[in-house]
């Protein structure tokens, strides 16, 4: 039972190195580029479906304050924060 969990870690790992996407990410169907980016974007700043303005802001600035360049963090993150932003605020139903 071990070595078949230590094998299917070893190719999960080496799918992931060698394709750049997560086993699972294949079974993943009827889901858009753009769906799949609102959907990280949510994770990354930890808020809900129906987040608004407000939360989306405050959630930002949360997630600034861990990532920033001057508290250890990298400017990539920063970026990716930025983005991440501006992408629910785009896609706030009226």
């Amino acid at each position: 039972m071990t070595r078949f969990i230590v094998l299917t870690v070893v190719l999960i790992i080496a799918l992931r190195m060698l394709s750049g996407r997560w086993p699972w990410d294949y079974f993943i169907r009827g889901q858009s580029d753009r769906h799949r980016e609102i959907l990280h974007a949510r994770r990354l700043l930890g808020v809900s479906e129906n987040a608004k303005h407000t939360e989306i802001i405050a959630a930002h600035k949360r997630l600034l304050i861990k990532v920033h360049p001057d508290r250890g963090g990298t400017s990539q993150q920063v970026h990716e924060a930025n983005a991440a932003r501006d992408i629910l605020l785009n896609n706030i139903k009226p």
